[in-house]
């Protein structure tokens, strides 16, 4: 079983926009009456979902639905170099392990199961689902068709789409401008075109019934520059995973 260690490198605009655990408070930044404190970890200006700790009384956790438990990876507290890592420089993991699944979902007359099985190594999307600390672990509480793929080796090109995923391997930035200039890395603006990897099985229409998605392994595609969960690959190429929708053209 694939063990691969994933995370987000930065929390950027693009991801804040969708960030269910952090958002903007009404109150002008700044100022201490910003500051929500019903429920929450509270900063100034912007409020943060804490984890929900299951007591020990309670000896397991069964999601309801098309809900899915997954056991978050834990954070690397080391570089690759061997240097330790203060808390603040850890990054939020995107992967973990199916301990526990729902009972699926009905699409009209259809009965729809859930698309992963218990033990498998997953990817999900960035701050999606619950939070939760169970028997002194944290646990991730979310919906099937927030999980991004299924991850069968210990690198993310082998990563296998769910739905209407596709994974696509970001072309590299320009080294030059158009007059001939060359670029520092800070100004390479980052591409949105690359080539598509793998697409998952398509997406359920009324009846509960597999729609096969119009993009094909192979095709040189432009994307959504804020959509998608970045990742980066064991060769050190970029690679980002999203949704269908979010490609826009098909290049040839």
């Amino acid at each position: 079983m694939a063990t691969a260690q994933l995370t987000a490198s930065s929390i950027s605009a693009r991801s804040l926009a969708s960030f269910e655990g952090l958002r903007p408070s009404n109150s002008k930044f700044g100022s201490p009456a910003a500051v929500s404190l019903v429920g929450h970890r509270s900063f100034r200006g912007l409020v943060v979902k804490a984890a929900t700790t299951v007591a020990p009384k309670y000896t397991s956790i069964k999601p309801l639905g098309d809900r899915v438990l997954v056991k978050i990876n834990t954070v690397e507290e080391k570089t690759g170099g061997g240097i330790l890592l203060p808390t603040t420089a850890q990054t939020k993991p995107q992967g973990g392990e199916v301990v526990a699944v729902g009972e699926g979902k009905t699409i009209g007359k259809t009965k729809v199961g859930i698309s992963v099985q218990t033990g498998a190594e997953v990817v999900y999307s960035k701050y999606a689902g619950t939070e939760v600390e169970f028997n002194g672990t944290k646990h991730l509480i979310l919906k099937d068709d927030d999980i991004v793929g299924i991850l069968e080796t210990d690198d993310v090109k082998d990563l296998k789409p769910l739905n209407d995923r596709v994974l696509i391997k970001v072309a590299e930035a320009e080294q030059k401008t158009a007059g001939g200039l060359l670029l520092t890395e800070a100004s390479k603006e980052k591409p949105s075109i690359g080539e598509v990897i793998a697409v998952g099985p398509g997406t359920l229409d009324e009846e509960g019934n597999r729609k096969p998605l119009s993009i094909s392994k192979g095709s040189t595609v432009l994307y959504s520059k804020y959509a998608g969960n970045d990742f980066k690959g064991k060769d050190g190429s970029e690679y980002i995973a999203l949704r269908a929708s979010d490609v826009i053209a098909i290049l040839s």
